[in-house]
């Protein structure tokens, strides 16, 4: 525990040089405020305690003439006062530059929610809206149970759009209230300064969001996600960067509030993982994702390599939407799949380690792939496996405008040389560059633990901007 001097104390005159002592009382500045800084205690006696004093535009230490005494639990140190730290000027900084920079922030903010109401058409969507109540309230509403059920979702829709909206207004209307009674007062209240500020970087995070979401305009873009993810060329550091990939959508996902949940991984021989699929549930997650179609790429030093040398490995990962079962309208005759069936492994006891419970189905036409291992039974397998096929169909044959099922052509990932959507460097420097947009950044430590969010907006502002060019 160390003693604090709270004032300059007079030393004696006899220990004072005249001209440092004149030019110090001539001086019209009046002394900072004290800091404190203990001499180390290996540095001390057992005496009493010598406490000095630090005067600004001097160089000399005096003394106190009494001792001043410790606890006796107390190690002996010597304080000093020092001019060269100051009272917290917080207050003085939010009346001054910062109000003036917050009040600029909640001008823009404020123009940008009115832009945003603007092109959302509130009008129309309060038409909208009425139509659609009046058609819920018919008596032959539920007769076509599906055609119903797509009239409320489009109902519910517009109405959290339209409440979205409200909240972005009534958000930045309190800003400006705040910044409104701050110069009214004649006193700076630094709270409610704060609170201003965090509002408005709260709403500008909610505007970037709403923005984005209004380039989602795909049939599957509001639905949840099924993310497949491949180990590809590259041995067991693919299958290493796999397992990387895997925790990345993983905390992504999590960092967006949507449930997500490994339903499948099969485990690599030394490390990693051969392939895993993951299911996001949550609204617009295929749209956010479906840009992460593609094959990764990863330079790094192997930690597999005895040498240490620098590898290149390759990660395939294929995304489709996340649909109910009575949503997909998709009829594929059997004649066009091949059915395999195999022992699941892992957890689950005797069943999936005996029983043959896993699913694989191919769709030869196209070549198209998925595997379901997650259920206990084989049938659940093959009912899941085939509604993952029904989407993924689906997904392909809106992004290559077929009309039918049967003029889709094979879209399977190659995970391999020159297919990459995206590197990942470790070494010799850092860098994540999207190969599509060319955004980048060199905080490969963030986008490894869930930070996609540039990356996304990057390649929906390139994929909105190539679909109005053609």
């Amino acid at each position: 525990m160390e003693s604090v001097v709270h004032s300059f104390v007079s030393p004696p005159d006899h220990r004072l040089q005249s001209q440092n002592f004149s030019a110090m009382r001539s001086s019209s500045m009046s002394p900072s405020p004290i800091a404190h800084r203990s001499i180390p205690s290996s540095r001390c006696r057992a005496e009493k305690p010598i406490v000095a004093a630090v005067f600004p535009y001097s160089h000399s230490v005096f003394p106190l003439s009494t001792p001043l005494s410790l606890p006796s639990s107390c190690h002996p140190k010597v304080l000093f006062a020092t001019p060269d730290a100051g009272v917290s000027s917080e207050t003085g900084v939010w009346a001054m530059q910062d109000f003036y920079s917050l009040r600029k922030d909640v001008e823009a903010t404020s123009k940008r929610v009115e832009e945003i109401r603007a092109s959302a058409g509130l009008e129309q969507l309060g038409e909208e809206v009425a139509k659609l109540e009046k058609a819920t309230g018919s008596d032959s509403f539920w007769d076509d149970r599906s055609s119903a059920q797509q009239t409320l979702m489009a109902l519910t829709d517009i109405k959290d759009k339209m409440n979205l909206l409200k909240e972005f207004q009534d958000q930045i209307d309190d800003a400006e209230t705040i910044v409104n009674l701050t110069e009214e007062m004649e006193s700076t209240d630094t709270a409610l300064l704060e609170e201003a500020a965090l509002i408005v970087k709260e709403l500008n995070k909610a505007l970037d969001k709403f923005e984005l979401s209004q380039l989602l305009s795909g049939p599957y873009d509001k639905e949840g996600a099924v993310i497949n993810i491949t180990a590809g060329a590259g041995g067991t550091d693919a299958q290493d960067w796999a397992d990387m990939l895997l925790r990345m959508y993983v905390r992504w996902g999590e960092r967006q509030g949507y449930k997500t949940r490994v339903v499948e991984k099969s485990m690599g021989e030394e490390a990693g993982i051969k392939s895993a699929t993951i299911e996001v549930e949550g609204r617009y997650a295929f749209g956010y994702l479906s840009g992460e179609k593609g094959t990764h790429r990863i330079v790094r030093q192997s930690p597999f390599n005895s040498k240490g040398l620098r590898q290149t490995s390759f990660s395939g990962v294929e995304v489709m939407p996340l649909l109910p079962e009575d949503s997909l309208n998709v009829e594929i005759p059997e004649e066009d799949l091949q059915i395999g069936f195999s022992r699941a492994g892992g957890s689950g006891g005797q069943n999936v380690n005996k029983v043959e419970t896993a699913v694989r189905i191919t769709h030869i036409p196209t070549g198209v792939t998925v595997r379901c291992t997650e259920e206990r039974s084989q049938l659940a397998n093959k009912i899941k496996a085939l509604s993952r096929l029904k989407a993924k169909l689906l997904v392909i044959a809106v992004e290559q405008r077929a009309s039918e099922i049967k003029q889709i052509r094979g879209d399977a990932v190659k995970a391999d040389w020159g297919q990459q959507i995206r590197n990942y460097v470790f070494h010799p420097y850092k860098l994540v560059k999207d190969v599509r947009t060319g955004y980048e950044t060199t905080d490969i430590v963030s986008v490894m633990d869930g930070e996609l969010d540039p990356f996304i907006k990057a390649y929906l502002r390139y994929k909105y901007t190539e679909s109005m060019s053609n």
